[in-house]
């Protein structure tokens, strides 16, 4: 790993080392590097994709109707999907805010911004807490629930391309695990386009408002912005699929978001010294500098479009360079 002691001031916390491209994108290869980062702890596979996965299996196997009874739209089944997922949220996320915010459980450490979350006329309700709490269950979970219905629905009907995985196990496995990738890049895509500056202001601000997020931070977002999020399941009405890679796309998406925003960078686990990663230190640095890391860094992205920070007093001057060269260009244009 890359280290450096000049370093920016980011607010709290900051790992040791500067992010790094995966070695799933290096030349020449890094073999023992690359089945380190796959199969490693905190690393591409365990905890998070694996664990994705899994509850992908219970939930499809115990809470997803037959797609026989999908085919027709009915209120009950539907209500079943929405109170599912509605819990499966509130669950998910409430595990994280209580045990980092409310329990305090380990204090400060290795919190990305020292200070705790305040009240402020900018959220709804004067809340950040209540604002993301309502956006989440009241915007995300519906969004969320129409895309799952509308898929099931789709393929009940031979709208969309269905799979039997048990006759294609290989594709099951390739689709469980490149999911996150492609998840990478259509979340770069549609993150690029809401900070286009029309968008940003009616649509993406909502998000930003959290500029010290907690794990309700994650889906607090206006609701357009939650259409653009969640639309990355149209991949599997392109491909052939199955209501197991429908439900668990849909999930991934909506339980990554706690982690990543929990505003930690690790959790301490036992005694202080058992540890999981939680939010990256990429994406925090974009919710404190705004126009870097629009992705999370697993596929190179930012590295190739030039909006790519490592942490390093380097990439903060470059990208302080970058601002200083955009308000010029719009402080010359011609007024309107």
């Amino acid at each position: 790993m890359a280290y450096e002691t000049d370093r920016p001031d980011t607010g709290g916390w900051a790992p040791p080392e500067l992010i790094e491209i995966p070695p799933v994108f290096v030349w020449p290869p890094r073999p023992a590097a690359l089945l380190k980062y796959v199969f490693g702890w905190n690393g591409y596979l365990f905890p998070y994709n694996a664990l994705y996965a899994v509850l992908g299996v219970l939930v499809w196997w115990y809470l997803i109707p037959d797609l026989a009874e999908t085919k027709t739209l009915r209120i009950d089944w539907i209500a079943q999907l929405f109170l599912e997922n509605l819990v499966i949220i509130v669950v998910w996320t409430s595990i994280w805010h209580l045990r980092l915010y409310v329990q305090r459980a380990q204090d400060t450490d290795y919190k990305y911004n020292r200070r705790w979350p305040k009240s402020s006329e900018l959220f709804l309700f004067g809340s950040q807490l209540y604002d993301n709490v309502f956006l989440t269950l009241v915007s995300a979970v519906p969004i969320w629930t129409a895309y799952l219905v509308l898929t099931l629905w789709a393929m009940a009907n031979g709208w969309i391309p269905y799979l039997d995985a048990r006759e294609h196990p290989i594709y099951l496995g390739l689709f469980v695990l490149l999911l996150p990738l492609y998840r990478e890049v259509h979340f770069y895509a549609i993150h690029r386009l809401v900070h286009w500056p029309f968008l940003y202001r009616w649509i993406h601000s909502v998000h930003h408002k959290n500029s010290n997020p907690t794990p309700w931070s994650g889906l607090a977002m206006h609701p357009v912005e939650h259409i653009l999020f969640f639309s990355s399941i149209l991949l599997n009405w392109i491909i052939p699929s199955n209501p197991y890679m429908v439900v668990l796309h849909l999930l991934r998406m909506g339980l990554t978001p706690a982690p990543d925003h929990s505003g930690f960078g690790k959790v301490v686990i036992v005694n202080g010294k058992a540890q999981v990663d939680a939010a990256t230190y990429a994406h925090y640095l974009h919710h404190r500098f705004f126009e870097v890391n629009y992705s999370d860094g697993a596929v190179p992205i930012d590295l190739l479009f030039g909006t790519f920070h490592d942490g390093s007093q380097k990439a903060h001057n470059a990208m302080n360079e970058r601002f200083k060269k955009k308000n010029a260009r719009a402080n010359s244009a011609p007024a309107a």
